[in-house]
Parts: C-alpha cells; sequence; structure tokens
C-alpha cells in the first residue's frame, strides 16, 4: 500500500475550497500558468527579443470561461523579478486582494513563488470580453498579455461564429531599457517611445489561429498567424461575432475591414443596442464586438486593417510600418482586396451607445475632480500627475492598510498621496480633466463606471462644448477604459458598492509608470469585516522583505510616513528667499553703480589734480605690499 500523502494545512484548505464551490455556484475551471521568459519571439518578422511567456511559449493562451463557472489560476513565477497577474475588468467583489495590481492588491510573486488568483466569474454577474495580463514592472509590455472572454448561457445577440481579434503594439527593445530612456533627464518633454510595429492575431475556442499555409513564420511564434500571415475564415451567409481587443502599451487603432458592414455589439463587457461602424477607433485596453455578415460570394477575399493612431506619437520613425493588414479568406485560391486607406477615420461616441441592460444613474453624493498634468518636475524627469501630485507605490499595499489598521484605515494620508476615501455606497463622481496635449485612456479596476457626461472643452463656457451634468439619466453607457482627448473631460458614475481598494490609472504603461494613477480606499470598515486573504499573499510580501500591516510605510499611525517614496515635485518657479535675497543684492549694486555714474557725469566729485595725486599714492601703496598681496616682494637692483 502506498504511504498516505501529507498536505500542507493551507493546501487542504484550499482544496476543501474549491470542493464546496460546485455544490454553491457552478464549476471550476482552473489553469496552470508558468510565467517564464521566452527567447528569440519574433512576431512581426522583423527582430529576434526575449518575451515574456507562459509555459515557455508565447503569445499567452487565452481563455475561455463560461459564467456558471469560476477560474482559478495557479501562477509560478519563473522570472527573476516579482510579477502580478491582473484580470482586467473582473469586479473581484469584497476579495480586492484578488486583482494582481502591484503595490495595491499585493506585494508580487516573488522569483521561484506561487500565487492562486481565484477570479469568481460565476459571482460577478460579468460577461463578454475581457483580458489579462501582468500590472507589475512593464511586464505585459514584454508580453505578458492574453484574452479572456466569458460565456454567459445566453447571449443578448444571435450569430453563428466567433473570433477574437487581438491587436497590440510590438517593442524591440525591453520595457526596463525603454522605461529609462522615457524617464530621464534627457527626455524633459516626456516623448513615450514610440513602438517598432503594429501586431494583430486572432483567436478562437481558447486557441490561436495558425498562420496562411505556405507563409514562413519565424519558428519560436510559428504556431500563431500575425499580421499579413493572419486569416479568419469566412463562409458565405454566416453572421461572425468579432471581438476585437487592444492589448497595447501605448498605441491606439483604427479597425475596419474592407468590403464588409460591422455592427457594435459590446463593449468592454457591456451589452449594447446594434450600432453600425464604418471604423472603429480603440484604444489602449478596450474591447468591443462587433457582428459583421459574410459576402455571399467567393471570388475575393478581403483585408482586415488596423492602423495605430500616429496622433499620438511625438515622431513617426521612418522604419516603422503603423498600417497592418490581415484577411478574410473565402477562397483560399481567390486574390485579396485591399481598398487602401480611408478618407477619414469614424470615432465611435461613447455616449451615443445603448445599453441592452437598463441601468439608471443613481444620484450623486460626492465629487473628486482630478486635472491631468504632465511637466518637467524638480529632478529634471516628464511626469504625469493629477492634481500635480504624482503617485508612487507605498511599501504596504493599500488593501493590507484597509484590512489591519482598524479604524484609523478611513483616514486617506495613512495610505499616502494619490488615495481617496469613500463610504460604503458613496455615489461618486470622477471628474476628469485632461490639461495634457495628448488623449489618455482610463481605468478603474472593480468597477464599469457609467458615463453621465463628457465635455469636447472643459475650459469652454459654451454649453455645446461643455455640457452640464444632467441628474436623472436612465440608461448611461457603462465601461472600464474612457478614453479622454486634450482638453475634455469625462464624468463617470461610480457606485461604491465593493468594499476593498481599487486602482484608478491611465492605461498607457508609461503614463502609469510616471505617476498618473490614484487609490480608491473604498469602505474600508466594511472591508474588514471580509477581511479573507490568502497567507500566500502575505508570505509573499515578505519573502520580498514588505510589511503586511500598517500605514503605507508599515507603521500604526496616519501621520507618520517617513521612509515612504514621494515626489519628485512640481519645479517652484518664480521668488524664493534666496533668490529674493540675490536680486535685492544685484538691485543695490546696479543702482549705487548707476549712482556713481550719474555723480560723475554731473561733477560732482574731486578734481583731477586731487584724482592724479590719489592714483599715484595708490601705486605707491601697491609697490609697497608687493605683488600677490605680499607674497613676492619687489627686489631692489
Amino acid at each position: 500500500m502506498s504511504p498516505p500523502i501529507s498536505l500542507p494545512s493551507s493546501m487542504i484548505l484550499f482544496v476543501a475550497w474549491l470542493y464546496f464551490i460546485p455544490s454553491v455556484f457552478g464549476g471550476v475551471q482552473e489553469v496552470w500558468w508558468d510565467i517564464t521568459y521566452v527567447e528569440n519571439a519574433n512576431p512581426d518578422g522583423l527582430f529576434e527579443r526575449r518575451v515574456v511567456g507562459i509555459n515557455g511559449t508565447w503569445p499567452p493562451p487565452p481563455i475561455d470561461v463560461h459564467t456558471t463557472d469560476s477560474l482559478v489560476v495557479h501562477a509560478h513565477n519563473s522570472l527573476d523579478q516579482p510579477t502580478t497577474l491582473h484580470h482586467h475588468g473582473m469586479f473581484f467583489n469584497t476579495t480586492s486582494w484578488m486583482d494582481g495590481a502591484a503595490g495595491v492588491s499585493e506585494c508580487g510573486i516573488p522569483p521561484n513563488g506561487d500565487f492562486d488568483y481565484v477570479v469568481p466569474i460565476n459571482s460577478s454577474g460579468q460577461w463578454g470580453t475581457y483580458w489579462v495580463h501582468a500590472h507589475a514592472s512593464g511586464q505585459y509590455v514584454d508580453g505578458l498579455r492574453a484574452p479572456l472572454v466569458l460565456h454567459p448561457p445566453t447571449e443578448a445577440h444571435s450569430y453563428d461564429e466567433e473570433f477574437t481579434v487581438i491587436l497590440g503594439d510590438w517593442y524591440h527593445d525591453q520595457h526596463a531599457d525603454l522605461l529609462n530612456k522615457f524617464l530621464s533627464i534627457a527626455n524633459p518633454g516626456g516623448a513615450e517611445p514610440v513602438p517598432d510595429s503594429a501586431l494583430v492575431y486572432f483567436a478562437q475556442n481558447a486557441s490561436y489561429l495558425g498562420p496562411i499555409p505556405g507563409s514562413s513564420p519565424s519558428p519560436v511564434t510559428s504556431a500563431v498567424g500575425f499580421n499579413e500571415n493572419a486569416t479568419l475564415p469566412f463562409q458565405p451567409g454566416k453572421t461572425y461575432r468579432l471581438r476585437i481587443l487592444n492589448t497595447s502599451a501605448f498605441a491606439a487603432f483604427f479597425f475596419w475591414i474592407d468590403g464588409h458592414e460591422m455592427r457594435i455589439i459590446e463593449v468592454d463587457g457591456t451589452d449594447v443596442e446594434e450600432s453600425p461602424a464604418g471604423t472603429i477607433g480603440i484604444s489602449v485596453a478596450q474591447r468591443y464586438s462587433v457582428l459583421v455578415t459574410a459576402r455571399n460570394d467567393t471570388l475575393s477575399n478581403w483585408a482586415i486593417h488596423a492602423n495605430m493612431d500616429v496622433d499620438m506619437f511625438d515622431t513617426v520613425p521612418e522604419s516603422l510600418n503603423p498600417n497592418v493588414t490581415s484577411s478574410i479568406t473565402y477562397n483560399s485560391t481567390a486574390t485579396l482586396t485591399d481598398s487602401g486607406p480611408v478618407d477619414e477615420y469614424q470615432v465611435v461616441d461613447d455616449i451615443s451607445l445603448v445599453p441592452v441592460q437598463q441601468i439608471a444613474a443613481p444620484r450623486v453624493t460626492k465629487t473628486v475632480e482630478l486635472e491631468v498634468i504632465f511637466d518637467t518636475f524638480d529632478d529634471g524627469t516628464n511626469h504625469g500627475t493629477f492634481n500635480a501630485t504624482i503617485y508612487n507605490s507605498p511599501e504596504v499595499p493599500a488593501i493590507l492598510s484597509a484590512l489591519t489598521l482598524g479604524d484609523n484605515a478611513t483616514v486617506a494620508q495613512a495610505y499616502g498621496p494619490q488615495s481617496f476615501v469613500v463610504d460604503h455606497m458613496d455615489v461618486v463622481d470622477l471628474v476628469i480633466k485632461n490639461a495634457d496635449a495628448g488623449k489618455h485612456p482610463f481605468h478603474l479596476h472593480g468597477h464599469k463606471p457609467m458615463l453621465v457626461g463628457q465635455a469636447q472643452d472643459y475650459t469652454s463656457d459654451d454649453p455645446t462644448l461643455n455640457p452640464p451634468i444632467v441628474e436623472g439619466q436612465t440608461n448611461p453607457i457603462r465601461r472600464d477604459v474612457f478614453q479622454i482627448p486634450s482638453m475634455g473631460s469625462v464624468t463617470l458614475r461610480v457606485v461604491a458598492d465593493n468594499p476593498g481598494v481599487w486602482f484608478f490609472h491611465c492605461h498607457i504603461e508609461w503614463h502609469l509608470e510616471a505617476g498618473l494613477a490614484f487609490q480608491l480606499i473604498e469602505a474600508p470598515l466594511t472591508a474588514q469585516q471580509h477581511n479573507q486573504v490568502p497567507q500566500k499573499l502575505k508570505d509573499n510580501c515578505e519573502a520580498l522583505g514588505r510589511p503586511i500591516s500598517g500605514n503605507a510605510v508599515g507603521k500604526a499611525s496616519t501621520t507618520d510616513l517617513q521612509g515612504l517614496t514621494v515626489g519628485p515635485f512640481p519645479q517652484k518657479l518664480g521668488w524664493h528667499p534666496k533668490g529674493i535675497g540675490a536680486m535685492f543684492g544685484c538691485v543695490l549694486t546696479a543702482t549705487l553703480g548707476m549712482a556713481s555714474v550719474v555723480w560723475y557725469a554731473l561733477g560732482g566729485h574731486i578734481t583731477e589734480e586731487e584724482m592724479e595725486e590719489e592714483v599715484k599714492a595708490k601705486i605707491s601703496a601697491k609697490e609697497k605690499r608687493g605683488r600677490f598681496f605680499g607674497l613676492l616682494q619687489r627686489q631692489n637692483m
């Protein structure tokens, strides 16, 4: 007989927990992800580089889950730095320590460490198109990103088949090297790293589609079709759902298909009434589903276009092709029809979309106004801020502070700068005003805000450019990423019904790392009643040398934050004590000098004879002192 297997107590509890889930909620879908480096990946066919993949392969596998199941991702970190996994758009009701945001909901998985991410899809009331990506050290820029599709028992719209369309920008240099150049005194204007290329590839039924037969892709990524080597197989008369996902670090895209019409049916997991679209502008982290009805003929194949929004780039290098194409294939022997560029990109107006599920906007009880400002700070580097303050990650993840500070958890100061505390069931308006010259896609974790207002120019008195907020809206659009143009604004209404700590940030990775973020500490006293943080999360913090309780630096205080990383700060322009003193001295000297000139010019001085005698006396005195203040005496010959 085999000896009994001994399991750690934590594992026994976890297995028992999994055992009881199916009887209460449904099934459990488990995946095992070893987060690894993968050498010589070359998806764009231009350059081989190291990427971050899963189980020794890249890209990371797509995930499909039924909404009657929960998802458990068993993550092991084989990298040489901490990592996390963030399931973008998931609510994680009352379990924000599963959200995967480094510094906010966890410290990170240490090298050779593990963590089990439990994603309670079956109790979240969510379905639609999402994605999973790293939320630590910019690792999703290096490739740690994949689609996540949630399938409800019944869809709001009918179709015959579906595909996921993954868009992304691609860099040939490692993220760490690019970040060092970006946040540098050699880049005071804050020009973001421009991608080296764009990618488009496809997935279906939790697998990627392979390359077109006869193509010769790079070996490491040869199982997946990218760009011109990628195609969607269409059959005449069928209606297809295309789930379009932008996984970029920086670039927005314009997407369209030659010879076919698109009808939008979903944005960021929200079903909407069919809305026709010629082209779709999709910013970083956004998702759209469209219905496309296939043509009745097979005489031609058709180009699929994905053009990067180059208006976001400071420069467009000659080596960059910002416009990539793939195709729809009806007949493998037919020619490809490519109609070329469009005359004008159409942009989807979020506020015009009509959600299928009717949800009225409750009345606001609290307002937080945030102005987006980029500037060169006192260390010579360029940073992004809300209200001229930079976000820096605390030493203690904010969720652990919220759960261990007791009654003091309601004091925003304890969490460090850029932390806002709201009460349970507050209705909060986040008013985001973009004073920057660029566009910004903003994402709130743990929620899907309502868009109750937007302005083309928030500084304008013209109500057509800056309309007032109208209370009593019956069905505003809800999504988790909103793009704001330069000088524009949005008002996002958030119901504080999910106790925990949630990150709000620009989803352009360079801007997040430049400080454009804040923490929403939501109903911390209520969150303490749901405190079931896995011991493994705390163990990972301690393995990384991080405290697991107290304020932002691990102290039982709301005011003592000594040791917290803060700044840099805005340059102090204007008059300061030293400057005032120096200027006073300069002005005084100049005044006396001018007075002397006037005095001499007016003749109010000694006579020429007296001046000559004075000069002779000075020469004589100098000869007596000797040269160099008497150190060298003049010798008489």
